[in-house]
């Protein structure tokens, strides 16, 4: 068990050092691992599933683990004890967050970010000091931006486009 970091710091070395660990391989987690694989880091990805793995296709080389992110032992498989980032992006708001808190206070990782559907949940999370993305208020304020054509929807459209492309890239 390592001491738990106050605050997450980028290694000295080049971000290429990443160790990432990400719960859950459905369309965020696997596109997610794919593009940090791709950039050079060291990604791991743990989902309940065997099947859920195809998602990532054949050119990912990262590790794959079959079992539950609730799970230390699951976790240590996918080498959470050395790892700089941990993502949770489960289709349950109460397995990201446990195995967020799991992540941030046995194994001290400092950075740890749960995906959140529940917008209330998510808040509460955040004041107890867990980092958490509300997906459901960040696509429907995009969405709002947008169709109000704010100049922030004019970025955000801008920036979705720019993340859409690379991930075409991708897949290719």
């Amino acid at each position: 068990m390592r001491q738990r970091k106050e605050h997450w710091v980028m290694p000295e070395t080049a971000a290429a050092s990443l160790k990432v660990v990400i719960l859950g391989c459905g369309r965020v987690g696997s596109t997610l691992a794919k593009q940090m694989s791709q950039e050079g880091h060291a990604v791991s990805v743990v989902d309940l599933t065997r099947d859920s793995f195809r998602r990532l296709g054949t050119k990912f080389t990262g590790q794959k683990i079959v079992g539950t992110g609730l799970d230390q032992d699951t976790l240590r498989k996918a080498g959470v004890e050395s790892a700089d980032v941990f993502i949770a992006v489960s289709p349950g708001d109460n397995t990201n967050v446990m195995a967020a808190q799991i992540a941030r206070e046995v194994f001290g990782i400092a950075r740890v970010i749960a995906r959140v559907y529940d917008p209330i949940r998510a808040q509460a999370y955040r004041e107890m000091g867990i980092e958490t993305l509300c997906t459901t208020t960040l696509a429907a304020g995009m969405m709002r931006a947008y169709a109000l054509e704010t100049s922030d929807g004019d970025a955000l459209r801008k920036s979705a486009l720019g993340w859409d492309k690379v991930y075409l890239e991708q897949v290719k």
